[in-house]
């Protein structure tokens, strides 16, 4: 009778480990399949550190996303990707992500990736002419640069070829502001007379863009989001004339790159799109600790970063990332409505947008997160 008593309690134990366990197992997988994914795209560029960040750090921290980065090769493929509709998110310069609301407006805007971070490179056809100040933190947009190109227009008849990640780009915003400040003319159309032609060059060919144009001695200059003019100038064959910030000034610095979310996953991932929005902010924070620590907080960014984006050499990174020089910043993430608008107005008065956007439409200020 007690080994009968026994085995009926050896019995009933083992069932309730097996209901324990069961429930234990059932439990974790209700817990992971209530992660939403979240699927984004960006462009290799350091607009998007602390997207890279956020994903290597954080990722598995989160309770309501499952956060996933895509690499796109250009911005004409990012944008048909994102306007296909089957990813949720994408980080795109301010100028694109407006003529994409106006094509389709089935996303919003909700937030910033940086803020300032783009920078005019010349080649040394240019930079002989303009003798720089040895130091880039001196480097101001003055007049110098403009009379150069200009003096190169009239003494060629051919307007100076300035490469650019895309047409609808801020950094166009930046160029046609620098140049009509300055009495020089741009154009996006190679039919138009002016001293300067913006064409498109894809961020990473950005310096072998400048490379073959000084092999075949011609004058040539490119703006990109950094690290690219500190490659071509830590690497030699190219200068920094000047950044972004210093052109278009702006509280806490201009608007740059943005982040979009789609209505849809809006509507149906909305905590998992805070918390990614969340985080990334976060990640923006251990940038600027790390640049104003250096050592090996720094130098575990630029692991980060090179690991998804290996042609950002480290000394481009770091020379990017220089607390002295502050040209790039991960602050005060949170949609800034007038700072888009001053970047739309000049758009439109340059000719690079078509028309304006309704910005109270575009933008979606639910995913502020402050508490980072």
């Amino acid at each position: 009778m007690c080994k009968r008593f026994k085995a009926v309690l050896s019995l009933r134990i083992l069932m309730a480990l097996v209901v324990a366990l069961f429930s234990t197992s059932t439990v974790y997988a209700a817990s992971s399949s209530a992660k939403q994914s979240i699927h984004a795209l960006y462009i290799p560029s350091a607009d998007h550190y602390a997207a890279l960040v956020a994903y290597e750090r954080y990722r598995d921290k989160m309770i309501h996303a499952d956060f996933n980065i895509q690499q796109m090769k250009n911005w004409d493929l990012l944008r048909a990707y994102f306007q296909s509709g089957k990813v949720d998110m994408a980080f795109v310069m301010s100028p694109l992500a407006m003529d994409m609301f106006r094509e389709k407006p089935h996303f919003r805007w909700i937030g910033l990736m940086h803020r300032d971070g783009n920078a005019l490179a010349i080649n040394d056809l240019i930079g002989n002419d303009v003798h720089l100040a040895p130091l880039r933190k001196d480097r101001k947009p003055d007049n110098r640069v403009a009379d150069v190109l200009k003096k190169i227009y009239l003494d060629t008849g051919k307007p100076i070829e300035i490469g650019m990640p895309h047409l609808l780009s801020t950094h166009t915003v930046v160029l046609y502001r620098y140049l009509k400040e300055n009495g020089v003319r741009l154009t996006l159309l190679s039919n138009e007379e002016a001293d300067v032609l913006a064409i498109p060059v894809a961020p990473p060919k950005a310096p072998a863009f400048l490379r073959s144009k000084s092999n075949r001695a011609q004058a040539a200059a490119f703006e990109q989001s950094l690290p690219w003019a500190d490659v071509v100038e830590t690497e030699g064959f190219g200068h920094v004339a000047w950044y972004s910030k210093d052109v278009m000034p702006w509280e806490n610095g201009h608007v740059e790159c943005i982040a979009l979310a789609t209505d849809k996953a809006i509507a149906g991932k909305q905590k998992a799109i805070k918390e990614v929005m969340g985080y990334i902010q976060k990640a923006g924070q251990d940038i600027e600790r790390a640049r104003e620590k250096g050592g090996a907080a720094l130098e575990a960014i630029v692991d980060i970063v090179r690991k998804h984006i290996p042609a950002h050499t480290r000394a481009a990174i770091i020379a990017s990332l220089d607390p002295n020089l502050r040209v790039i910043n991960y602050q005060h993430l949170s949609v800034d409505k007038p700072g888009l608008k001053q970047i739309m107005d000049l758009a439109v008065e340059g000719g690079i947008l078509q028309q304006p956007v309704d910005i109270d439409a575009f933008a979606d200020t639910r995913f502020a997160s402050d508490k980072f």
